[in-house]
């Protein structure tokens, strides 16, 4: 009898054991947080989309070897081609929205695939990180509680280049001509509304002459820039239309400093091979990633110096893949927002996650530390306000080169404002999406 009772007292010991020995290794395995990471490295906008995701891996990377991870969190993380095309943007999505203890937030890569997802990611509670692109009325947070056009949209950029050229006018676009030189797709098209509000307010005329994708056979558009001469060209391309564009305008005489393009058009692979044929052209920057910092440094340091890069180093400190590194950053720092809240150590779930990214508080120290100190300046995100700050800088191809040339600006809101609200009212009542209160 004792010797059964002994029998039973270990085997229930011995359960026990395994029992806690089990929860120890869930724990252990449950503390990595699993990052989504759509890319385009191959396709129409590969130039453009493989700095870029090489970027954002490169982050998750460095914050992993410098770090230990997100407070002893690992960084986990997949990538699945997109190659810039919605349907295969949308199965990656589903593929990997679940993994883990569920995405922790996606960065579509592409505006044709945030239209496609943004329905899903409401119904699905995980968040849409879209820095510098995606649906510019997406700002209100009222409406759009799962999306986060993060430092700034497209109006940004079409109200800031406005700015810039009005300043070199004397103050006043009135009379001027301005044409938008765009790819055809959602993509190209989310600028419009801006323009044509601005100019039937300050009498400006815009002219649109929309590019078939891919954008390599310009001929025609230039020709028909050269007839009417505009005053300013904006161009919002991306990929092989960036240099065939450019090359096309210098073919036809247009100025290139005449010319203003979108952040995705005014990478250093869009005009080195072009070299002083694109001496003077103009583009935007979102907040200022033409800037080197301490993060360049640390990524040598910590990851391509032990051959753990994920491109070739000649890219580090490139426009594209400082912005893909700033794409990442701003997910880690949601991820760290939304540990304060929901416990340090342990793996959050997306809803927790996009609580993380609604309360973003990015002063200019913790922007230092991290080592963006001199690429971004502070972003302070809320329940209305899933933008952030917009700020932004014109740089200029010297021909061998970028050069800033510009203070920082933001975006006009006595424009961009009533637009917002006007397109996410109407987004609201297409969708039948009853708007949060925000306290």
């Amino acid at each position: 009898m004792q010797f059964r009772k002994f029998a039973l007292y270990a085997v229930a010991a011995a359960t026990g054991l395994s029992a806690l020995a089990t929860a120890t290794l869930a724990q252990a395995q449950a503390a990595e947080q699993f990052v989504p990471l759509l890319v385009y490295r191959t396709g129409q906008f590969a130039p453009l989309g493989i700095p870029w995701a090489d970027g954002k891996q490169d982050y998750l990377k460095l914050v992993n070897a410098r770090d230990g991870g997100v407070n002893g969190v690992k960084l986990t993380f997949e990538e699945c081609e997109t190659a810039y095309d919605a349907a295969k943007g949308v199965e990656c999505y589903e593929r990997l929205k679940t993994k883990g203890t569920g995405a922790s937030g996606f960065d579509p890569q592409s505006t044709g695939i945030t239209f496609a997802v943004t329905d899903k990611a409401y119904n699905d509670k995980v968040a849409i990180e879209t820095p510098g692109y995606g649906l510019s009325q997406s700002v209100d947070g009222t409406v759009f509680e799962w999306n986060f056009p993060l430092l700034g949209t497209y109006w940004t950029a079409a109200d800031v280049m406005l700015q810039d050229i009005a300043k070199k006018e004397g103050g006043s676009l009135k009379g001027k001509k301005i044409a938008l030189v765009y790819h055809d797709s959602p993509y190209g098209k989310e600028p419009i509304p801006l323009l044509q509000k601005r100019a039937a307010a300050e009498g400006f005329e815009v002219s649109l002459f929309p590019v078939t994708p891919p954008g390599v056979e310009q001929k025609s558009t230039w020709l028909q820039i050269r007839q009417q001469k505009p005053d300013y060209v904006l161009f919002w391309s991306a990929g092989v239309m960036t240099p065939a564009g450019i090359r096309e305008a210098q073919a036809s005489g247009y100025p290139r400093e005449k010319m203003y393009a979108i952040w995705w058009a005014g990478s250093d692979h869009d005009v080195k091979d072009i070299g002083a044929g694109a001496k003077g052209y103009n583009a935007i920057t979102i907040h200022n990633s033409a800037a080197q910092d301490k993060v360049h440094d640390d990524l040598k340091k910590f990851v391509y110096d032990k051959g753990q890069g994920s491109g070739p180093a000649t890219s580090v400190g490139t426009l594209a893949h400082t912005r893909g590194m700033m794409i990442s950053m701003l997910q880690v720092e949601a991820i760290r927002a939304a540990q304060e809240k929901y416990g340090k150590g342990k793996a959050l779930t997306s809803e927790q996650v996009r609580w993380g990214y609604e309360n973003l508080d990015l002063t200019a120290d913790k922007l230092k530390a991290l080592g963006f100190g001199e690429v971004m300046r502070p972003v302070k995100t809320s329940c209305s306000n899933h933008m952030g700050t917009d700020w932004a800088r014109i740089v200029q191809w010297d021909g061998g080169k970028w050069e800033i040339k510009s203070d920082w600006y933001q975006a006009d809101k006595t424009h961009i404002d009533p637009l917002v609200k006007e397109f996410s009212a109407k987004y609201a009542k297409d969708k039948n999406v009853k708007p949060r209160t925000c306290g």
